[in-house]
């Protein structure tokens, strides 16, 4: 089988889709070639038979309009002069399904589409009709209603958390590890952190990541939030850091805390739990794999402040313990099973 795959980045070091580039090295070795079309091209690294193609974020120097009709011209050029794949996998964007899934299906070309994520809309609804199978890792995401969706690992790379590399782990730490938009909600972790203050509980905190939009103001306006909480001296915000250096963060810290509503079941989590470190998540999906000591109430600061406090007053022996108790859920959603389980599902 020969993968045509269409994604929005292909560069190992950005911070939110750095992941996908050994995601495609992984797909590689699993298929007779692969072909993909980016949004936006960067730095990687990839086995030979791997061909990337542009749409020409890098390098538009145009309007937003005009970008984006340039975006749909290359879009239609590239479809044209890929030849010689089997099917097509789109990563979480299903507007190239809607642009382009009528005509692979008259092509004779199977079309995949990989959607995680609790919000969707009619566009979202035609997209899985053109699609021959929907990939997702949530019971809770939009996509999780239809009859072709099937549900995936969530592809933690190992490797990525670079074990060979010395990390001294920082006690009493708690880490916030996402994009800096509000759908991610840092500031529920905030009014948990003040909660812990008050009661005189000690603890330092770290919030890694970026806004998905440059021109956002929300990470300001979250860094306001913990100075008018009384919190911004045990609070360090470091801005977007590249993929390639995150593991840094999951490894140096003991607790991490996904704010997310359920639908999402953010891969970072997961990775924090393969890097050792404790995790609490308001996931209904990731209740049902692990303890309910790593479950609080969706959107409640002070059921959040209750199980910080509990987990920061574990022994090292029970905190082991818990690490030990969530490898075989690392286990079931690493990078190799989730690609084997993808090229069984499309072959």
């Amino acid at each position: 089988m020969r993968l045509l795959i269409y994604t929005q980045i292909m560069d190992r070091a950005d911070p939110a889709l750095g992941f996908f580039v050994p995601w495609v090295a992984e797909l590689a070795k699993r298929t007779d070639g692969v072909d993909v079309v980016c949004l936006l091209k960067g730095e990687f690294e990839l086995p030979e038979g791997v061909r990337v193609h542009s749409l020409g974020k890098e390098r538009s120097r145009v309007s937003h309009f005009a970008a984006r009709l340039l975006y749909v011209i290359r879009f239609y050029k590239l479809l044209i002069r890929i030849k010689g794949y089997d099917a097509v996998l789109i990563h979480m964007n299903e507007e190239y399904v809607l642009l382009g899934g009528l005509l692979w299906r008259l092509m004779g070309k199977r079309v995949y589409l990989w959607r995680n994520h609790y919000n969707g809309s009619w566009k979202t609804a035609v997209a899985v009709a053109l699609a021959n199978k929907v990939f997702c890792t949530s019971a809770y995401s939009y996509t999780a209603r239809f009859k072709r969706v099937k549900f995936m690992p969530v592809g933690v790379n190992l490797d990525s958390l670079n074990p060979e590399i010395s990390v001294t782990r920082v006690p009493r730490s708690i880490l916030f590890l996402a994009r800096m938009d509000p759908s991610k909600r840092p500031e529920l972790l905030l009014a948990a952190l003040h909660l812990l203050k008050k009661r005189e509980i000690g603890f330092t905190a770290t919030f890694v990541g970026g806004p998905t939009e440059d021109s956002s103001t929300y990470p300001e306006e979250v860094a306001k939030l913990a100075t008018t909480l009384g919190i911004s001296a045990d609070v360090r915000f470091t801005g977007a850091v590249p993929n390639t250096e995150t593991f840094r963060y999951y490894r140096s810290h003991e607790i991490f805390v996904n704010a997310s509503r359920s639908g999402m079941l953010d891969k970072t989590t997961f990775k924090a739990m393969a890097a050792g470190s404790l995790v609490l998540s308001s996931s209904l999906d990731l209740k049902r794999e692990v303890s309910d000591e790593f479950y609080y109430a969706d959107g409640n600061a002070t059921a959040l402040a209750s199980k910080l406090e509990h987990l920061l007053s574990l022994s090292e022996s029970e905190k082991q313990a818990f690490v030990e108790g969530c490898k075989e859920v690392v286990d079931r959603n690493t990078l190799p099973a989730l690609m084997d389980r993808l090229v069984e599902e499309m072959q």
